[in-house]
């Protein structure tokens, strides 16, 4: 999947069901969300039925690699889109790498308030990659 820790800049950060429990447990993913490296800061929010989470800001670095991954524009750019919650409580939805111009099947966990273990897979699940993203707010 993703071929850098970096490049799992946020995994899928959350996501929605639409129903009263998405208004109570949703709400806890909210909020703005930075990666292990501090280098790409991503605000997660309702998107209708569903939990996005969108780049606010990004090192000089991360814009320059996703701009060689192909991806000219890091800054406002949807990197999680289609989060919803599952039965185990566990979000899961489709994740952009800008790094290298692709889009993968991902899950988030809340492990605490303020922690969250994202992890993207491909080929079915043959190949994850996991990182943990921290609250900033």
């Amino acid at each position: 999947m993703r071929l850098s820790v970096r490049t799992l800049l946020l995994l899928p950060l959350l996501a929605a069901s639409g129903s009263p429990a998405f208004a109570r447990d949703g709400d806890a993913a909210l909020g703005l969300w930075r990666n292990g490296s501090n280098s790409v800061h991503l605000e997660a929010y309702h998107c209708g039925n569903s939990m996005c989470g969108k780049v606010v800001w990004a090192s000089e670095k991360a814009i320059a690699d996703a701009r060689r991954g192909g991806t000219p524009n890091l800054i406002g750019l949807d990197l999680f889109h289609d989060f919803r919650k599952d039965r185990k409580g566990n979000w899961r939805g489709k994740v952009f790498v800008p790094d290298i111009n692709r889009t993968f099947s991902g899950t988030v966990v809340m492990l605490d308030a303020n922690t969250l273990k994202g992890t993207g897979c491909t080929l079915g699940g043959v190949i994850c990659k996991s990182q943990t993203l921290r609250r900033i707010r």
